[in-house]
């Protein structure tokens, strides 16, 4: 299980500080959730953030676009030091194209789909991808509850990912604790998201040290 922090939950005011925290804890990736205001209404951070963040840490950079027209940003988060950009299928009309583009730009292709829509949607990108994220709540704020029926999209896109021998990550974003970690992991998931569930606690470094423990006694 690879462990990638949001910082959609951290202190925007010592986002530098919080970074270091959790890089210490042994996280994988940092998780940076993009929203433009237009795909979901919450307005977040730019490339400008990716780029201050960046010769601060050497975590994998996971950026998250919840942006309409994604394919205006991959240049200029590729620039900014984005290791993996991930779009959303309802984004664009042109899923395929935009994947393309950002693998061009040196970056690792993601894929998320809403807690709406189905796997099928994006069926024909898979052997393309390097990752798929299933929101397992609606996208736009931190917070949420988790919604258990997204599981089914996680085992389908595991078995899929099995008898046609592809090799994408799957990650799960939105509610996840030691107990929906734990139903993520069984249903076929290796990245897991969590915002709340570490910045919002007392200490950090213990929250990460308990999701690796969820995953050490399924192992």
């Amino acid at each position: 299980m690879k462990i990638s922090p949001s910082i959609l939950s951290a202190d925007f005011s010592n986002l530098k500080k919080d970074v270091k925290i959790v890089e210490k804890a042994g996280v994988d990736y940092l998780h940076i959730d993009i929203m433009d205001g237009h795909f979901v209404s919450n307005l977040t951070f730019g490339a400008n953030v990716v780029q201050a963040l960046r010769p601060h840490s050497n975590l994998i950079f996971d950026c998250h676009m919840m942006v309409d027209n994604p394919d205006k940003y991959v240049i200029n988060f590729a620039h900014a030091g984005a290791d993996i950009m991930g779009i959303h299928a309802e984004a664009t009309p042109h899923l395929h194209a935009v994947l393309s583009l950002i693998k061009d730009a040196g970056m690792k292709a993601e894929v998320a789909i809403n807690p709406g829509t189905p796997v099928s949607s994006i069926q024909e990108v898979l052997p393309l991808i390097n990752q798929v994220l299933v929101m397992t709540v609606d996208p736009g704020f931190g917070g949420q509850e988790f919604l258990p029926q997204t599981l089914d999209k996680v085992k389908t896109l595991a078995t899929y990912k099995e008898r046609n021998g592809l090799n994408f990550d799957i990650e799960v974003d939105g509610g996840l604790n030691e107990r929906t970690t734990k139903l993520a992991l069984l249903a076929g998931a290796n990245i897991v998201v969590a915002g709340s569930f570490i910045f919002k606690a007392n200490d950090p470094i213990v929250q990460v040290k308990r999701l690796r423990d969820v995953a050490n006694k399924l192992s």
